[in-house]
């Protein structure tokens, strides 16, 4: 399941654009201010961003200029009271994606994200292979040559975040906001058991890959 961070501050519309992209089978984070958009990105592993222009905290789009002088390239769809020429140039102009003016049908809101999660680059992005293992998020499988086994989300928003950090150690923290969204309540051992789940089905594969436990750092994939 594709995670996707909404930052809008208007407490109705983002109920309802969380509902419908849950309903489209997309997991949903909500933020209100541009700050807490920055940390949430970098604690998570987002396939798209929806944003909102007028905040508490400033113009949406200066997150989109953050985001992309950072070398980040998560999608970004604009969402704005302003229609006119202009506004809507500004947004392309400082790296989103798409932009769509308020009001809007859902459906289109929905469908807007499932074009973004469409484009080729972020499906490279999304299909990531580290040693002998491949991950597959469209079908929820891990391939080690010829072998698969199925890994619900949590376990694949897990692997997805590993394999991004490329051997790096990956705090704890991240690793649950990442399995869990950011929001989200999570019990003290819930982590310990997916990595433990984890490890098992890497062995069942026959793979070379093993999850590391750097103590006071985080953990790291690494090859035997």
């Amino acid at each position: 399941m594709h995670r996707v961070l909404l930052l809008e501050d208007h407490t109705r519309l983002a109920a309802l654009v969380r509902q419908a992209l849950e309903g489209a089978g997309l997991a949903c984070d909500v933020v209100e201010r541009a700050s807490a958009a920055w940390a949430a990105l970098h604690a998570v592993d987002y396939a798209a961003v929806i944003i909102d222009r007028g905040l508490p905290d400033g113009d949406g789009l200066d997150l989109v200029r953050r985001l992309r002088a950072a070398q980040r390239f998560t999608p970004c769809l604009i969402l704005t009271a302003r229609d006119a020429l202009h506004d809507r140039v500004d947004g392309l102009e400082a790296g989103a994606d798409d932009y769509l003016s308020k009001p809007f049908p859902m459906a289109e809101l929905v469908a807007r994200v499932r074009a973004l999660l469409r484009r080729p680059q972020q499906q490279v992005a999304l299909s990531p292979t580290w040693g002998d293992v491949q991950l597959l998020p469209e079908q929820g499988l891990m391939v080690c040559q010829s072998a698969t086994c199925a890994l619900p989300r949590t376990e694949m928003q897990i692997m997805l975040t590993l394999f991004k950090n490329e051997g790096a150690p990956v705090r704890r923290g991240a690793l649950e906001a990442a399995a869990w969204g950011a929001q989200e309540a999570v019990t003290a051992n819930a982590l310990d058991v997916a990595l433990h789940r984890l490890r098992r089905k890497l062995e069942h594969l026959g793979s070379t890959l093993l999850i590391n436990n750097i103590r006071g750092v985080g953990y790291a994939v690494v090859e035997s």
